[in-house]
């Protein structure tokens, strides 16, 4: 039976209603203009501009589901031609998004075109009724998942006729950017032979501390990226009782693993010089590079 009388008890601007029954609402309510962006777009297994896409589940028990992008092989001679898979985590403060929205699409059937990679996006589960670790046990379940394939384990006919397993990237935004090192951190830890990790990409990930930063009271914030929005995804997010501080956002903080004990794969990181958490997204960048564990040009 459903409730008529339920009490929102969170709002986060235009994306995310929380009510007192454990309820959430993730109707856009935000400007129309750019609802577009969040549309999902259905998978289609014919090439369209280049790209074919589907959609695979990697784990019955919990139905988690990932989004495969194939780039189509043109060139004569080449059929035989291994591709590196490049493994995305969404963003979204944990909270919010989709691996099948069109922002997404529109960027990852680019990479894959431009590249000449298969890309894996993961649906991954999402808070507040799901709360951290939830989003990053699902990426390393996918990346488990493609050691499962490339171990003969498992039956994936796109990848295992076209994968380079021992060419794998992590890939993710905003805070599919903090799963990207806690995945590549828990990898380190096992065997994934005959897979290779071969390396990293955090874009503007969500590494905060509970401090305000001198970015966050300084910069200019957009519709898209207040503090206010920060603040309330990652509460809904991160275990509760626990501040941003914790190891999951603050992986260069005192609580966390020290970075040069961990077996991390090169990484680049990618930032906006007018992200509102450059100041922490920086500290991330030097502790990491003090550890060894950035690529340098």
């Amino acid at each position: 039976m459903v409730r008529e009388n339920k009490k929102l008890v969170e709002e986060v601007s235009g994306w995310l209603r929380v009510f007192d029954d454990g309820s959430v609402d993730r109707t856009w309510t935000g400007p129309p203009e750019v609802k577009f962006m969040s549309e999902p777009v259905a998978p289609h297994k014919e090439f369209v501009n280049g790209v074919a896409t589907k959609d695979v589940i990697v784990d019955e028990s919990s139905d988690l589901r990932v989004r495969i992008y194939l780039p189509e092989q043109k060139q004569e001679g080449h059929d035989d031609t291994k591709l590196p898979i490049i493994l995305h985590f969404h963003g979204g403060g944990f909270c919010i998004s989709q691996a099948d929205w069109y922002m997404y699409y529109h960027i990852y059937t680019k990479l894959a075109r431009a590249t000449n990679a298969i890309v894996v996006s993961v649906y991954q589960r999402l808070a507040p009724e799901h709360r951290l670790p939830a989003a990053i046990d699902d990426g390393y379940t996918s990346l488990l998942w493609l050691r499962k394939l490339a171990r003969g384990e498992q039956n994936e006919p796109w990848l295992l006729s076209y994968a380079d397993f021992s060419h794998v990237f992590l890939i993710g935004d905003s805070s599919g950017g903090n799963i990207v090192h806690h995945v590549a951190a828990r990898a380190g830890t096992v065997d994934l032979s005959p897979l290779r990790l071969a390396g990293g990409i955090p874009i503007h990930p969500g590494f905060v501390r509970a401090e305000r930063s001198k970015s966050e009271l300084e910069q200019p914030q957009s519709p898209f990226l207040t503090l206010d929005m920060v603040d309330k995804f990652l509460g809904l997010a991160i275990p509760v009782g626990s501040t941003k501080d914790h190891p999951l956002t603050c992986p260069m903080g005192p609580g966390a693993p020290p970075l040069d004990g961990l077996k991390l794969p090169p990484f680049l990181l990618c930032i906006a010089s007018k992200d509102l958490i450059i100041d922490t997204e920086m500290e991330y960048f030097e502790a990491m590079k003090k550890a060894n564990r950035m690529w340098s040009f």
